[in-house]
């Protein structure tokens, strides 16, 4: 079992910026590729980027490829995304996740998830 908890959301305007954390615990959940998914009213949960927790590997959706940055601390068992230049389109609940892949159905821990909402 793998616990994940989220936190770090919360207002800002477009053109800001937020880091989100992801504190892991329980049996090996190192072994697992992280990955933050969102999901905004009406739409379906998708992909926006995941790191491997011991190369430390990165893969992010287009969408947010050059603005936010996924890193993990090891020491600390927490997985970040940093979020930058944020957009009113990246309004959404940020969830965290253990698994591999890249599509939701790949992850088998989720967080609770933690709302953002970028104000134009």
């Amino acid at each position: 079992q793998v616990q994940l908890v989220e936190s770090g959301g919360g207002l800002v305007q477009a053109g800001g910026s937020l880091r989100l954390s992801c504190a892991a615990s329980g049996r090996s959940f190192s072994s697992y590729v992280m990955g933050w998914f969102r999901q905004a009213p009406g739409k379906e949960r998708e992909f926006v980027a995941r790191i491997t927790w011991s190369a430390g590997i990165t893969y992010y959706a287009d969408s947010v490829k050059g603005r936010f940055t996924i890193s993990r601390d090891n020491a600390k068992n927490t997985v970040y995304l940093q979020m930058n230049s944020l957009k009113p389109e990246d309004t959404a609940i940020y969830y965290c996740a253990a698994g591999r892949g890249i599509r939701p159905s790949d992850y088998e821990y989720w967080g609770q998830g933690t709302q953002v909402t970028v104000s134009s």
